[in-house]
């Protein structure tokens, strides 16, 4: 009779589910896999998308069942959950630090108003330099969740996570 894995061994294995857009960080870093339930015949995963119109969505989904499948999991049920909303709160510090090394500023904690996107945030610190004499060139990044800066120290153009 085969053994399926634990909760603890899946979470394990769905840090290896990397976020389609930021290869270095994965789903469960960047706080997008929510909750593992093991079932009597099988497993569900429930994850939040950054965006409920991420185009990354089905690329995730498709992964994350991938990867239980190579567990061993017949019967799979991925999820998706949008209440309550996605935060960057829910990024991991190792994340962060990863997002940093690979040139993203990490994003700030958010408010305490949940929910807010926060228009006014403190400015960026350069991942180059470390500077945070820094100018938002334009606040539509390459995603929906980051915005293009550059360093006024060092002068390089850099993208940071919107604090949501």
């Amino acid at each position: 009779m085969l053994t399926l894995p634990s909760e603890r061994e899946i979470w394990t294995a769905l840090e290896e589910v990397k976020d389609p857009e930021i290869s270095v960080v994965s789903v469960v870093e960047m706080g997008i896999v929510r909750s593992v339930e093991l079932k009597e015949d099988g497993v569900e995963v429930a994850m939040t998308p950054t965006f409920s119109g991420c185009p990354a969505l089905r690329v995730m989904h498709d992964d994350i069942e991938a990867k239980l499948r190579e567990l061993g999991f017949e019967e799979v049920e991925v999820k998706t959950v949008l209440s309550p909303p996605w935060s960057t709160d829910w990024i991991t510090e190792g994340a962060k630090a990863k997002l940093h090394e690979f040139g993203i500023a990490p994003p700030a904690p958010t408010s305490e108003d949940e929910g807010l996107i926060q228009l006014e945030a403190s400015p960026a610190s350069c991942p180059r330099c470390g500077s945070f004499d820094t100018s938002t060139k334009n606040t539509f990044g390459p995603t929906l969740c980051k915005s293009i800066h550059v360093c006024n120290a060092c002068k390089e153009p850099f993208e940071a996570f919107k604090s949501l």
